[in-house]
């Protein structure tokens, strides 16, 4: 590949007038997208605005209702996902495409695997290393290939997914929300490798809702709403705000909203917990209508920490207290009749059952409140799901829709609804904000406030730190399976909070 020393005005795709409607719905119309050789482009918009679909057109895998596509100036007309590999054009999707039963090789070779000859037979050896090759450009140095995928978390099968795009010598690498299971870390190699190809002509196309990535690394950016295109802009030229009035329409004001809670006394304790080889000796405590916000890198045992404390890991030592009495539980049925409630990071695999509609969902930690004598009563069922989905409000034509079909926010909101029917006392929230628009964030944030309000304590895992900053009372950072530090919400900085994650003091 060809070094490029600065923005390069020649497209290597162009997509003109396109428009797609699915079952009468119009989710396009009439968008123009282009995408110039060695520039990183942002696309941004609400979930829901189009920017999935005009993807999947470019990828062959929906067909679209009218406009042209170019490729390197030549229109094509790709029916399938491998013409468009094979034009030089690769898709990092959102939801992870990681086969769990393949090795981490396997999976970064999928469908392009290095055989012996023309026996078939699988040239490990030679895939091995040129996995570990590709894991390295990126940084990756705790991530072997032979590893087992479904045994990584889900931010190292994030890195798998980016090495497996990077390995296949691509002019053009879509990202759809690529640094959302990362640390900061990770996502520092990761830019360093994207500029890397950047400089020898790759283009990139970025989608993501953090805003302070696209200002740090993207050339311009396009705006899509509603299914329409608003406009393109170079990132040098805009700011936050235009960015935000152009993608929902109006001023969005401060991104975090104000905060009323008033924190009483002490409702949850953890003491002296330990799952060996995760994390050792924990301890920490929430007060009523206090946010806690737990930040740390990949591997620092936030998420194993709040599994073991819900009752998905088996505890080696320690006490997990309610309002001072011992839980002597340890399954989440039991934790759930406690007032302990657990929004998982992964929403789709663990938290939705997509193809089930809203209602179902809503109801699934709800039963012994909508049932009679082990019978769920029909309409306390839909009376929950319709009063939550107000309460909510979940964008949705009823609440027979099928979750899977939901943006990704009214997704979230859908998780969170599940929930707020067991009126918890103590709620954890594992990434609550990953993947949604910067609209459904500031939504998020404020049903969380309102929470607190309430008296209820709320801990939240983040990967982000403006959010952990933004939205906690408290901080606790965590390195290597301990606890490293706490900050009051006046003393809190990232520079300080990063310190302390990576082990100084």
């Amino acid at each position: 590949m060809r070094e490029v020393s600065s923005l390069d005005s020649t497209p290597i795709i162009e997509m003109e007038n396109i428009s797609k409607s699915f079952s009468g719905n119009q989710v396009l119309n009439t968008v123009n997208f282009d995408v110039r050789r060695g520039e990183i482009h942002a696309l941004m918009g609400e979930n829901g605005a189009g920017k999935s679909t005009l993807v999947k057109i470019l990828t062959g895998i929906h067909a679209r209702d009218n406009g042209t596509i170019k490729v390197n100036e030549s229109e094509v007309n790709f029916t399938n996902p491998k013409q468009a590999e094979e034009k030089g054009i690769v898709v990092i999707h959102q939801e992870l495409n990681i086969i769990p039963y393949l090795t981490v090789a396997q999976n970064i070779f999928l469908g392009k695997e290095i055989t012996y000859g023309k026996t078939g037979i699988l040239n490990t050896n030679k895939m091995n290393k040129l996995a570990a090759e590709s894991l390295s450009a990126l940084g990756v140095s705790n991530i072997r290939p032979q590893d087992l995928a479904g045994d990584l978390s889900v931010g190292k099968q994030q890195m798998v997914e980016i090495a497996r795009a990077l390995s296949t010598h691509a002019e053009l690498i879509i990202m759809d929300e690529p640094t959302s299971a990362l640390t900061d870390r990770e996502i520092e190699n990761l830019f360093k490798a994207i500029d890397s190809l950047k400089k020898k002509g790759v283009a990139f196309v970025y989608i993501s809702h953090r805003m302070e990535e696209i200002f740090q690394i993207c050339d311009r950016i396009t705006i899509l709403r509603d299914g329409n295109y608003i406009g393109t802009e170079n990132i040098p030229e805009t700011n936050f705000e235009s960015i935000v009035k152009m993608m929902v329409g109006r001023e969005l004001g401060g991104r975090f909203p104000e905060k009323n809670n008033s924190i009483g006394d002490v409702v949850f304790q953890v003491e002296s917990l330990t799952v060996k080889g995760l994390f050792e000796d924990i301890h920490f405590e929430v007060r009523k209508g206090e946010i806690l916000g737990v930040s740390g890198l990949m591997g620092a045992g936030r998420t194993e920490l709040m599994e073991t404390i819900f009752g998905h890991r088996k505890k080696d030592e320690g006490t997990v207290k309610l309002n001072g009495k011992p839980i002597k539980t340890n399954h989440p049925g039991s934790l759930i009749k406690e007032g302990i409630g657990f929004i998982t990071e992964d929403r789709k695999g663990q938290g939705l059952i997509l193809d089930f509609p809203i209602r179902e969902n809503i109801s699934l930690t709800n039963f012994g409140g909508i049932s009679r004598l082990g019978v769920i009563e029909a309409k306390q069922e839909r009376k929950l799901a319709d009063k939550l989905i107000q309460r909510l409000h979940v964008k949705t034509s009823n609440r027979e829709q099928t979750t899977g079909t939901l943006s990704g926010g009214n997704q979230q909101k859908v998780v969170i609804a599940k929930w707020l029917g067991t009126n918890p006392q103590v709620l954890i929230l594992d990434e609550p904000t990953r993947g949604v628009d910067i609209g459904a964030k500031k939504e998020i944030y404020s049903i969380m406030n309102q929470l607190a309000e309430d008296g209820v304590a709320i801990i939240m895992i983040s990967s982000e730190l403006p959010e952990i900053l933004g939205v906690s009372d408290r901080v606790m950072v965590m390195h290597e399976g301990k606890v490293k530090a706490f900050f009051e919400k006046h003393e809190a900085t990232q520079e300080k909070i990063m310190m302390a994650a990576t082990g100084g003091e």
